[in-house]
């Protein structure tokens, strides 16, 4: 796969940005790229496993719950000292994500769950106006 497609934004350092459509083939694509983008820089396979179902999940949910027809989201994956951050931002910020409990025989709901247990920290960012920013951080050795 290649990165270098027209939607990526060229970033100084080992950063990635890219904006996707609010669709299933959107999150999907999410998934893909940050997997080829983590398989480039050599990040350590169980912060490469936990960073993918991560993305899937919180792509999932932009393109799911905070799908604005004609507006896209966008991935981020930030590459920090010992830190890798994942931050997907859409453009419903009146729609918070909260974790809710799912029923047993539920076939969605338990999204955040995943990511409150893959996750060292994560959390939401208001703005800019009207959109909404879920991040979620690994603890990582630098390599």
């Amino acid at each position: 796969m290649n990165l270098k497609s027209t939607t990526q934004v060229p970033v100084p350092g080992h950063d990635f940005r890219v904006l996707l459509s609010p669709t299933p083939r959107g999150a999907r694509l999410a998934r893909l790229l940050a997997v080829e983008w983590m398989r480039d820089h050599a990040l350590p396979y169980g912060v490469t496993e936990a960073a993918t179902q991560l993305v899937a999940e919180l792509a999932t949910n932009a393109a799911t719950h905070g799908r604005v027809a004609g507006r896209s989201f966008r991935l981020a994956l930030l590459d920090r000292e010992g830190v890798l951050r994942i931050e997907v931002t859409d453009t419903r910020g009146e729609r918070l994500p909260r974790a809710q409990p799912a029923s047993p025989e539920g076939e969605s709901g338990r999204g955040l769950l995943l990511v409150e247990a893959l996750a060292d920290r994560w959390g939401v960012e208001l703005g800019p106006v009207p959109g909404k920013t879920v991040w979620a951080e690994l603890d990582r050795p630098y390599s």
